[in-house]
């Protein structure tokens, strides 16, 4: 070893929660105790968007994909045990922030903390709800108003807390470029600064404390070389718009802070061994570089494209941390790139590439009028297009899904059915039973008293902090809280992008698509004529809606009129708008866990309204065992990560729509 002293590793975090407050705890407590040095709280989908357990959109959501919260007793329970003023928690949550924070703030003090010593992050980046992970609930104005009023908050009373994470996570997954994921998260930056400023509540000489405590969550793919180069330029151009924009002198006040969790888009279905080599590439584009290295880490698991990852499977990605940081040399050297030629051509080409855009972006009215406009929103829907589109042509090789397909027998995925883990679908019960009697036992005119207040401060001008603290204290739930604000600020519907995307695929002669664009045709004449009619939606909570988007994309050129009215929809709502459409096809399509019990509803509805012809598709996050169960419920076909090829897709549903019409099937030149 040599002389310097070595680096202190990085916080290591595994992203956990599920079922129950409870059962989230233990599962904290347990990868405390293997090593993990910070924790990272996943809510569920009803507690992200602001709806109670037993909300109607809640249904089949509750518990899948994070911890339920609806209230302060949960809170108490999910860190039972866990001294909050020694921890460092990170919490993804967005649109109800501000709602998590005053919860954890009060358990902390009930715990006897100093509150001036929590550390830890809220997510609360919204503009990435609005483009790709759909957990948003308010208009983009009022949105940011909550977000401001967080910061104010937590400058004052939480000084060590990182009230804001810009994420850019998101919109890699989304499709997003290197350019446009530092691009997009830098003007999302720049707006929730101006309106910080622009609010009044932070004396000029505090500002530097302000910009000190924003920091970034940011994506790590698979290209090793520019994923690091990416990580080098968001600190350069970090420093430059905190010093030439805002005024900062203190170095320490610019340096960019980030946390990462690598790539999950990048997981792959078909042999997912694979994705071990690539979490570890990946993990490595952001601890390598010294001048630019994560200040925590969270890896997904080799198998969260099967489905949601058991205990050992987030040990195992706590451990690939844990080999480089203390078996490997990484932490004794100095920046190993520092002077490369290579990195640095890179890194200004980046620089220079991201500076026009965030022109381009501040030139429209900064990054809420990107959102409202759609600009932002078709673009990654586009890249997002051109990605899929040379995946399928085999221009981008992923191993084991375009290219080196042939596997021997794979022991982890041996027995399916284990190989993941499954929430009991009579956890959702005994949730909402528990809040119906957290309802009982407070005091309720405590309770709607603090609603009204929270609502007239809504309306006025005040920080929302403390209207917010004194909800939580006074019994509040999460769906009371955000729905005393809904009837305050309104709701809102991002645009799609789909309509806007520029076609990704062509249709020239004696390609795939102009023989499926052929066969759709033809079934549309064979049917009466016009144009074969396909609804995509998105039951539930399940936010993800990029597989969604690039179906309709792709259906759309090949020449399908598509009905496609984005997320968050009881089947109900799909069912209406299909009879109302006399569509050909219903495409669902679910990543959130939730399809055993609402692709039932769906077709249990289409029934019921005569509709029973018109065959279903599903497409997601589906355990084998599920697909084969929803397929003998009545699904006409299930599509899950391993089916990459979006044109095939289409066509598959081309055949589907002919068979429920009894008309002879058409083959598709390969």
């Amino acid at each position: 070893m040599t002389e310097r002293q070595k680096d202190r590793p990085w916080l290591m975090r595994t992203y956990a929660g599920h079922s129950t407050a409870e059962a989230s705890n233990e599962l904290y407590r347990r990868n405390l105790a293997k090593g993990q040095t910070g924790l990272s709280v996943a809510f569920d989908l009803p507690t992200q968007t602001g709806y109670d357990s037993d909300h109607i959109l809640a249904r089949g959501e509750v518990g899948r994909v994070g911890v339920p919260v609806a209230h302060l007793g949960d809170m108490r329970r999910l860190f039972q045990d866990i001294p909050l003023e020694q921890m460092n928690t990170s919490m993804t949550i967005n649109a109800t922030a501000m709602w998590l924070l005053a919860m954890y703030q009060v358990v902390a003090e009930e715990q006897g903390a100093d509150v001036t010593k929590l550390q830890g992050t809220t997510q609360n980046d919204i503009v990435k709800e609005y483009l790709s992970r759909g957990t948003h609930v308010f208009p983009p104005g009022p949105s940011l108003r909550l977000t401001t009023d967080m910061i104010t908050y937590t400058v004052a009373h939480i000084p060590k807390w990182n009230p804001i994470n810009i994420c850019s996570y998101h919109l890699q997954e989304a499709g997003a470029t290197p350019v446009q994921e530092i691009a997009y998260a830098m003007s999302t930056a720049i707006a929730v600064l101006d309106a910080v400023r622009e609010s009044g509540q932070v004396p000029e000489e505090k500002f530097g404390d302000v910009v000190a405590r924003i920091s970034f969550f940011v994506n790590a793919g698979v290209r090793f070389i520019e994923e690091m180069c990416k990580m080098r330029a968001f600190g350069r151009i970090w420093d430059r718009i905190t010093h030439e924009r805002y005024g900062i002198e203190n170095p320490k006040q610019r340096r960019f802070r980030y946390g990462v969790q690598v790539n999950s888009l990048g997981l792959t279905e078909a042999q997912p061994e694979n994705n071990v080599q690539r979490i570890v590439l990946e993990m490595l584009a952001v601890t390598l570089s010294k001048d630019a290295r994560a200040r925590a880490v969270q890896l997904p698991a080799w198998n969260e494209a099967l489905g949601l990852p058991r205990p050992w499977d987030q040990q195992w990605s706590l451990r690939i941390q844990q080999v480089l940081a203390h078996e490997s040399d990484l932490l004794e050297y100095d920046d190993i790139f520092a002077g490369s030629h290579v990195v640095e051509a890179k890194v200004d080409a980046l620089v220079e590439e991201c500076l026009a855009e965030i022109g381009r972006i501040q030139e429209m009215g900064g990054a809420m009028a990107a959102v409202e406009s759609g600009y932002l929103k078709s673009r990654l829907v586009s890249s997002h297009a051109e990605r899929r589109a040379r995946i399928e042509a085999g221009e981008e090789k992923i191993v084991g899904v375009n290219c080196y397909e042939s596997t021997e027998p794979n022991p982890l995925t041996a027995d399916l059915d284990t190989a993941i883990m499954t929430v009991d679908p009579a956890n959702e019960a005994r949730v909402v039973a528990s809040l119906h009697a957290w309802r009982d036992d407070r005091d309720e005119a405590r309770a709607q008293e603090s609603l009204s207040a929270l609502k007239k401060a809504a309306a006025g001008s005040e920080n929302l902090m403390a209207a917010t603290l004194e909800c939580v204290r006074a019994g509040v739930t999460t769906g009371e809280w955000s729905w005393a604000l809904r009837d305050v600020f309104g709701e809102f519907r991002a645009p799609t992008g789909v309509s806007s995307a520029p076609v990704a695929v062509a249709a020239e002669a004696g390609t795939p698509l102009a023989a499926v664009r052929a066969k759709a045709a033809r079934t549309a004449e064979e049917l009466g004529g016009g144009q074969l009619r396909l609804l995509v939606g998105k039951p539930g909570l399940d936010g993800h809606s990029n597989g969604a988007e690039q179906i309709a994309v792709r259906a759309r050129d090949a020449g399908f009129e598509v009905v496609y009215q984005g997320i968050r929809l009881t089947p109900e709502q799909i069912v209406s708008a299909a009879v109302a459409e006399d569509v050909h096809c219903v495409g669902l399509s679910i990543l959130s866990g939730s399809h055993a019990e609402l692709v039932p509803d769906v077709l249990a509805r289409m029934r019921a309204e005569g509709a029973g012809d018109v065959p279903v598709i599903v497409g997601g996050i589906i355990p084998s065992a599920d697909a084969t169960a929803l397929r003998a419920a009545g699904v006409a076909a299930v599509f899950t990560p391993k089916d990459f090829g979006i044109t095939e897709i289409i066509g598959r549903i081309v055949d589907e729509i002919r068979k429920a019409n009894h008309l002879d099937p058409l083959e598709v030149p390969a």
